[in-house]
Parts: structure tokens; sequence; C-alpha cells
């Protein structure tokens, strides 16, 4: 007879078999998940994160105008998704940003940042310090994040031209919050089974510290690669054909070898061209001898930088406009400022403007730059003496 506080045989073999079907269905679960191997390969990981490096380079810069922090952005981490998994990919509060290109491909590009960080760059447009960022993202707040990543994208966007020589452009993006596990934002996630993952480590000034994610299908992520390689091997065969006719009908004595490296980010090997001096052989008594082609001369000719008087016809034709009355304005110096600085005014602000102390002042005519001068007082008034001042025909044609 067993005690009540011991298990019989039984029991411990139900036991057994249950923690043993726990570590099969653990097993078969981990041997579920997507090898990115399986899909990429190394060599078009590399390529992904050098398009990807060299994007968001430019972006980070652009980010940090906007901020007026220091942003990093590190090299991305690759990686393959499945659509289904998307609760363990995602399982905080995200603002997701898509864009599609217009031009160059054909394919949508995604980004997507934590809400957390999405509202202290919200903050910091809105002219905030960043540190106490409100919460909930209200439709101002998206807006100057939308601005922002569209910032980012358009740079991301140039970047792209340079490297696939061609020129791309992107629609103005979209922005939605994205919560994976309440199904909000999930139809927005392209619709496709597999994507491409690119991780960066996003470093704003001491405020955030996180990750930025960029999304794209598996086939317009193998389409860059596809377009990147090929675009390469074509140049280096478009350059080996146009130089080998050259090499073969110059003397050797005649070739200078210049080796350039290209400035394709996916090519590591350099182009040689061939560069053939004007040079002539000629045979003289067995003796070789070279003299330099006849090259015709032309004498140099030099802009002329005198001021220009005005014509006859135009002094005619301005004769009978001199007694119309035109609006003249001295500024004194500009400045940007937040809608919150704005609403901030009270008396005794102080405005500071981007023009230093003693700096000469602008000479408007009809919102037309003309001239340039210095303040002077005049029986208790204020004047302008000029200093610098355009010629009769340039303020003419600044009028028009």
């Amino acid at each position: 007879m067993m005690s009540d506080d011991m298990l019989s045989q039984d029991e411990i073999d139900a036991l057994l078999r249950g923690s043993a079907d726990q570590d099969s269905e653990e097993e078969s679960n981990s041997t579920d998940e997507i090898v990115t191997e399986d899909y990429l390969s190394v060599i078009e990981q590399d390529a992904l994160g050098e398009i990807g490096n060299i994007s968001f380079g430019s972006s980070a810069t652009a980010l940090s105008t906007l901020l007026n922090q220091k942003v990093e952005i590190t090299t991305p981490k690759v990686s393959i998704i499945d659509r289904d998994n998307l609760e363990n990919e995602f399982p905080h509060p995200y603002v997701a940003i898509q864009v599609k290109y217009t031009e160059g491909f054909s394919g949508t590009n995604m980004l997507v940042i934590k809400q957390s960080d999405a509202s202290i760059i919200a903050d910091l447009m809105l002219g905030g310090d960043g540190l106490s960022p409100s919460e909930d993202l209200g439709e101002i707040q998206l807006s100057a994040v939308q601005e922002a990543m569209n910032q980012m994208m358009g740079s991301a966007a140039t970047s792209m031209s340079t490297v696939f020589s061609k020129k791309v452009d992107i629609s103005p993006p979209s922005i939605d919050l994205m919560y994976i596990p309440e199904g909000e934002g999930e139809q927005n996630i392209p619709n496709k089974d597999l994507l491409v993952k690119a991780q960066f480590s996003l470093k704003i000034g001491e405020l955030i510290d996180s990750n930025i994610m960029q999304l794209l299908p598996l086939s317009f992520a193998k389409s860059l690669v596809h377009d990147l390689m090929n675009g390469g091997e074509g140049e280096s065969a478009e350059v080996t054909q146009t130089t080998e006719p050259v090499q073969q009908e110059t003397p050797s004595y005649a070739q200078e070898q210049i080796s350039q490296p290209t400035s394709h980010p996916s090519r590591s090997a350099t182009t040689t061209v061939t560069k053939q001096e004007a040079v002539t052989p000629q045979h003289i008594g067995g003796q070789g001898s070279y003299s330099q082609q006849p090259v015709n001369v032309e004498p140099a000719s030099f802009t002329n930088f005198e001021q220009q008087s005005l014509s006859n016809q135009e002094a005619k034709n301005l004769d009978m406009l001199l007694d119309i009355p035109l609006q003249v304005t001295v500024e004194l110096g500009r400045t940007k400022r937040s809608v919150k600085d704005i609403l901030e005014l009270s008396k005794g602000s102080i405005i500071e403007l981007d023009k230093l102390a003693g700096e000469p002042v602008d000479i408007l005519v009809n919102s037309r730059l003309i001239a340039k001068g210095e303040v002077v007082v005049i029986d208790e008034n204020f004047g302008v003496r000029v200093t610098d001042i355009a010629s009769p025909t340039d303020r003419l044609k600044r009028l028009k």
C-alpha cells in the first residue's frame, strides 16, 4: 500500500512521458526556425548590409541636422523572418513608416522604430529637449515623426541613386502605429510570407540607444542584390572592350597604364585604362625619332567683368517707368523659430538674428536684393549708407 505523499510507478511513468513529449515539442519548434543562409547567401547578406550601410549613413546626417543631436546608425544585421511570426519579432508598440519606390525600383520599404523612440524624435522635432516626451502620439507628433523619416528616406534614395548609377525616387511616406499582439498595423506590412529584416543600432545623443529596423520583401531584396552585381559586371566588361583595341594598336613606348579604383562599393577590383600619347614614330636612316603632331593654338578669351551700362533701348523703356513707386526695405536679419517658441513670446523677449553686430544690412527693392549698406543716424532718424550695389543692368533684371 502506497503512502499519500508518494507517487506510484504509473504516475512516475506518466510524468516521464510528459517531459519527454515536451522536450520533443521544443525540439520540433526549434527546427522550425528560419535559417537565413537557406534563402540568402553570405555574399547577398553582405551586399544588403553594404546597401543599408551607405543609405542610412546619409540618413543619419539628415536626421542629425533636423534634431540637432548626434546620430549614429551602425552596420545592420540581416535576417529572414516569417510573416506568421511577427508577434515574436515585434512584441512591443512600434511606429511603422512605409514608402514605395516610384522610379528606379519596383517595391516597398518599411522602417520600424519603437513607439517610445518615436515619441522622443517627435518631441525634438517640435522644439522640446526630448527628456519628457508625450507618451501618446497624437496627430501632430505623428506628423513630426513622418517628416523626420521622410528626410531620412529621401537621403537614402539619393545615396542609392549613386550606388546603382540610376535615378531612384520614392513616394511620400505613410505612417501608422503598429502593435502586432493586438492586430494593430499588421495590414500595412508587405503581404509576403518571407521578409528580410535589416536591424540597425540607433543612437541619438544621450536620449536614444535602441534599434531601427528595415523590412523588405525577400524577392525585392534579391532584386536589389541582382541589380547591384549585374551593374558591376556590365560596367567592367564595357571598360575592357573599349580599352582593348587601343592596347593592340598603340606601341609599347607610347602607352601609360593608369589604375583607377572604381567608386562602386560592391567591387574590390581596379579598372585599368590605357591612355595613348599623341606621338608618331618616324624611322630615318634606321633610327627611330619622334616628332610632335601639329596642334592648333587659339588665343584664350576671358570674360568681361566690367559693369555693363544699359542699352539705348533699355534706357528708353526705363524712362517710361521712372515715376513708378517701389517698396524699399532694409533687412537687419532673419531667424527661424518653432511654433512653440512663437507662442511663448512675450514683452521683453529677445529674438536673436542670424547676423553679427556691425555686419552689412540687406537693401531690398520689391523683396529683391540689390545692395548692401551700413546703418547710420540722420537727424534722429535711421538711414542706410550704401556700401555695395549691383550694376544698373543687374538691378533692372532683378526688378523684372
